[in-house]
């Protein structure tokens, strides 16, 4: 399991401070190419978007719409470390993947955001141009890998080092590690029978906020982000998924789940009377889209795990409960749109009906 904050060299702690800051940016360009862009081009194509309802962002629900060329679906890995050379044969990241100009294919090179003569400097963080090559390389199939630059060792740069990155690591060895780490097996999966082992493997699902039917880049995602929890060092998933219409990021704080819903006129209402300083342009800084009879915003779903769901504290082995929810809702929130950086969330209970969705 990863270092906690408080247990890392003052050399790390300022490392893991840098990368959590370049990951609370990074949410809001995805947010924005995975969410905003998607509905967007829906909107271009004159086609209905499909929103998801409110039971689809309960713990264990299942999510399932038609898939949509119009959607942009993605897999990012994001390693605060970079990542160990024993596990190329889990995480398939080699020299012929690499983002170099020789490996990108063309719908990359000729997607207007790439330029060629400045991509050895264009696939760091750093660059104003890191997010038009990201952005290029995320409709590519399978995952982006963005980690640290191994090769620097007075400076920590994170750089987009590969593409089409595949995950083979079983879903079965994934459940093993989770049921060995929460202590409901000791050894094997197929300890206890192979009815207790399908049930780690769909708690493995829900552990990470997914149903156990769900298939593609969820599953991917879930796998890699398994495999990378097992290190000292932490990493970030984020998926975009077609069929669910949420974007997921998997922490080690736990799981959001991102989306966009409609506001009613009334809920708009109350929000721009609310003592805050960010009301006054409530329509401007959280709306992406407006009808006479609604808003679109970007909702957000915080999910932590529960006792059932993380280790004992006595360390000893016990038995599992199918029937026991992992999962918890802890927050629920309009998030601003990435150009209102000085906006705050505001809390909005949606998901569980309340009858003011914005008290707390």
């Amino acid at each position: 399991m990863f270092n906690k904050d408080s247990e890392l060299s003052r050399e790390n702690k300022q490392r893991r401070a840098l990368y959590k800051t370049l990951r609370n940016e990074l949410d809001y360009a995805l947010i924005e190419y995975g969410l905003v862009d998607s509905y967007n081009n829906f909107q271009q194509a004159g086609a209905e978007y499909k929103f998801i309802e409110k039971k689809g962002l309960k713990p264990r629900s299942k999510i399932a719409e038609a898939e949509s060329e119009l959607i942009n679906g993605f897999i990012l890995i994001f390693t605060e470390a970079p990542i160990p050379p024993d596990l190329k044969k889990y995480i398939r990241y080699f020299d012929s993947n690499k983002v170099m100009k020789e490996n990108l294919p063309e719908m990359v090179l000729n997607s207007g955001r790439v330029a060629p003569n400045l991509l050895k400097v264009q696939k760091y963080y750093e660059h104003q141009r890191f997010y038009g090559l990201l952005k290029s390389l995320l409709p590519v199939d399978y995952a982006v890998l963005l980690q640290q630059d191994g090769t620097h060792k007075r400076r920590v740069r994170y750089f987009l080092s590969h593409f089409h990155v595949r995950i083979d690591w079983l879903i079965d060895f994934a459940a093993e590690s989770l049921g060995k780490q929460l202590r409901y097996i000791s050894k094997d999966l197929y300890e206890k029978g192979e009815k207790y082992a399908e049930d780690m493997v769909e708690k493995l699902f829900e552990h990470y906020s997914f149903h156990h039917t769900v298939s593609g880049r969820r599953t991917a995602a879930m796998v890699a982000y398994q495999l990378l929890s097992q290190g000292q060092d932490i990493a970030t998933i984020y998926v975009n998924s077609s069929e669910a219409r949420t974007l997921s990021r998997i922490t080690e704080e736990g799981i959001s789940k991102f989306c966009l819903i409609k506001i009613p006129r009334e809920h708009i209402e109350m929000a721009e009377k609310m003592d805050r300083p960010e009301a006054k342009d409530f329509r401007k800084n959280y709306l992406i889209h407006e009808t006479d009879e609604y808003g679109v915003g970007i909702f957000e779903a915080v999910y932590e795990h529960n006792e059932h769901s993380t280790p004992p504290p006595d360390g000893k082995l016990r038995e599992l409960q199918p029937d026991v929810q992992w999962l918890t809702v802890t927050n629920q929130l309009l998030v601003p749109r990435a150009s209102a950086a000085w906006c705050r969330p505001f809390s909005y209970s949606i998901i569980y009906d309340q009858q003011d969705p914005f008290s707390n």
